[in-house]
């Protein structure tokens, strides 16, 4: 049995969980519950606050976690990282209020800042040569500035909507984030080859999410110029078509590739381009 720690609620607990069932992984979670296990696979999940994860894995009480870059580098454990996932994507930003003029950071020496990571802040302000205070407060970070505690702040930004309705503009990126995989160091043979499994699956549902498989008819004339435009895994497959002069193709596109190129498949004469999604994508 292999121990995984996960945020016990909000939108990382919601992603992790997602990702743990499309890896095929069954279990049973409930708000009551603090741990469950899987049916189907020798794996214990443990719900806990986010800044306890990284900690917890450290000192062997859990095996692996699912975190925040953010969290995890403020706690001072980056080498526990073995795998970024994908999702949770945000900034550490420093954000001022609207009505303040700003040209760099440098505007910020000697300024009172309130944060949540002082850790990840205070290397960065020495990494531009600021000198400033940090006063580290935990939650409602945002309202510092309109009540004097600051001149600025620096906290996680996903949309910038939370900034705006607390009469703040960002300025300043300090740190982007990710979810990650985390594991302890010293893992069992037994407990490592587990965690290679767990990521294996995980890396499958990624590569799944990131592709679309393609089919679409062509001209035999330009067979060449489709191929071109569709490299696939390691080449597309081409079928003739009962119609003489046409093949039926199929591939695999990045989905952040798909428009642009279905633009040029159809300058070159593609037909009936259909677009599905991939379950799981096994490299």
């Amino acid at each position: 049995m292999i121990r995984l720690a996960i945020q016990k609620s909000g939108r990382l607990s919601e992603d992790s969980l997602a990702l743990i069932r499309e890896c095929g992984i069954s279990f049973v979670s409930s708000s009551y519950k603090l741990k469950t296990e899987a049916t189907n696979f020798p794996l214990e999940i443990l719900f806990l606050r986010d800044d306890d994860i990284p900690g917890y894995v450290q000192d062997g009480v859990a095996d692996l976690g699912i975190v925040g870059q953010n969290v995890l580098v403020e706690a001072g454990f980056p080498d526990l990282e073995v795998e970024k996932l994908g999702f949770s994507k945000c900034r550490l930003s420093l954000a001022i209020l609207r009505s303040e003029g700003y040209d760099s950071v440098a505007d910020l020496q000697g300024k009172n800042i309130a944060t949540s990571y002082p850790q990840i802040l205070g290397r960065y302000l020495a990494g531009e040569g600021v000198q400033a205070n940090l006063h580290t407060i935990s939650g409602s970070v945002e309202i510092a500035p309109s009540i004097g505690l600051a001149d600025a702040i620096c906290d996680i930004v996903s949309s910038g909507s939370t900034l705006l309705g607390n009469g703040l503009r960002e300025v300043e990126t300090v740190f982007r984030s990710e979810a990650v995989l985390i594991a302890n160091q010293q893992l069992s043979a037994e407990k490592q080859e587990l965690l290679e499994q767990l990521q294996f699956r995980m890396q499958s549902v990624r590569r799944a999410r990131r592709n679309k498989y393609i089919l679409l008819n062509a001209p035999s004339a330009s067979l060449d110029a489709v191929k071109a435009l569709l490299p696939g895994i390691k080449s597309p497959t081409v079928t003739p078509l009962a119609e003489e002069g046409w093949v039926s193709v199929q591939s695999v596109v990045n989905e952040d590739d798909f428009w642009h190129i279905t633009g040029q498949l159809k300058a070159v004469g593609a037909e009936g381009i259909l677009v599905l999604p991939i379950e799981k994508m096994i490299a």
